[in-house]
């Protein structure tokens, strides 16, 4: 209680007026707000069902009454969001909608004041409620829902083995593997791995966005250390610099995940395997035509280099036997030349022994 300044002044000395006020201001605020984080969601949309207390509780989704009763409020980071709102079968893909109508149904069933008027005793230390409260303060909430499906505890972070045989093994294995990861994928639409009559360009362009996959997935809400809990500035600061740290290893890791789901299926893909022998056949069938044209050059050549040897020896054959036919008409010649001469000088020979013998005669 305290009293108003302005009518101190006007009232008489040592009367005061009393009137009640409440607190406000930012730490207020922020204290109180944590103080009933469990209880401002659920308040509300308990007071949207207070004209009709007897409010009937539509079962639109499944209510696993078994697994809250397990959940430690205390531990909300190792709760199912999904699973505690009955939304399991829809997870990533429930709507802002579906969230709301499941987080109500769970309100109107499992609120304490529900539970107790129906004569449930309550540990409201260790009541199960809060967790319905934080899994819908979380999934209503883009950036926390994000972060928190980066992590969905349901998600199968499995790579498959590459397989080499079957080819209808690689479109079963893989083709649910990749199109579980592409929620992950900023760019939208994510091309469908297709099947084996898809063409060149479209496989090409298919692992091209894959290999160059483009992922939101982040791990901000593995954190270990609350900069919300730091004692000051440089504490939370610090706090901060190990959570990046730690959200960068995980991102790493999640990095080489994909290169390897990716990687394992190009590897396993048998329209890879045809692509690779159609072009290992269609250079072989290049190298083969490269080598039968220069194998048909150098035949070529080769033909053309005996044709012009043959025709160099048919003239040398032919020059040498004109020579030799020349040095034989030389020679008849010649030995025509010395008969005729022989034959001269037998003459002469045969004129003097006859001329000889008529002067002989004679004289």
């Amino acid at each position: 209680m305290v009293s108003s300044p302005e009518e101190t002044r006007v009232l008489p000395a040592g009367f005061l007026i009393e009137r009640e006020v409440e607190p406000v201001g930012r730490w207020f605020l922020a204290q109180w707000d944590r103080i009933n984080c469990t209880r401002t969601i659920s308040v509300n949309v308990m007071s949207e069902s207070s004209d009709d207390e007897e409010e009937e509780v539509v079962d639109e989704f499944e209510d696993d009454l078994e697994y809250l009763r397990s959940l430690d409020p205390r531990e909300i980071k190792e709760q199912d969001h999904y699973r505690v709102l009955g939304i399991t079968q829809l997870r990533i893909n429930a709507t802002d909608g579906q969230i709301k109508r499941a987080h109500r149904q769970k309100v109107l069933r499992h609120h304490p004041d529900k539970r107790k008027a129906a004569g449930e005793e309550i540990k409201e230390d260790d009541d199960y409620f809060p967790c319905i409260t934080k899994a819908f303060e979380i999934l209503s909430n883009p950036v926390k829902r994000r972060a928190f499906d980066s992590v969905d505890p349901v998600f199968d972070d499995d790579i498959p083995e590459i397989t080499k045989n079957k080819e209808k093994d690689f479109y079963r294995i893989f083709g649910p593997a990749l199109l579980k990861n592409a929620r992950w994928s900023n760019k939208t639409p994510v091309p469908e791995l297709g099947d084996d009559s898809a063409s060149r360009e479209y496989v090409d362009s298919f692992y091209g966005f894959w290999f160059d996959f483009d992922s939101w997935r982040e791990y901000s809400y593995l954190d270990e250390e609350d900069k919300e809990k730091a004692s000051d500035k440089w504490e939370r600061t610090e706090m901060e610099r190990i959570n990046k740290a730690q959200r960068l290893d995980k991102k790493k890791d999640e990095v080489k995940r994909m290169k390897k789901l990716v990687d394992n299926a190009f590897n396993s893909d048998p329209r890879i395997v045809k692509f690779r022998k159609a072009d290992f056949e269609e250079k072989a069938a290049k190298k083969k035509a490269k080598a039968d044209a220069a194998q048909a050059k150098k035949d070529e050549e080769e033909r053309l280099k005996k044709e012009e040897e043959e025709k160099e020896q048919r003239e040398k054959e032919e020059k040498e036997a004109t020579e030799k036919e020349k040095k034989a008409a030389e020679k008849i010649k010649r030995e025509a030349a010395k008969k005729a001469i022989k034959d001269e000088r037998k003459k002469i020979k045969s004129f003097r022994q006859g001329a000889r013998l008529f002067f002989n005669q004679r004289g």
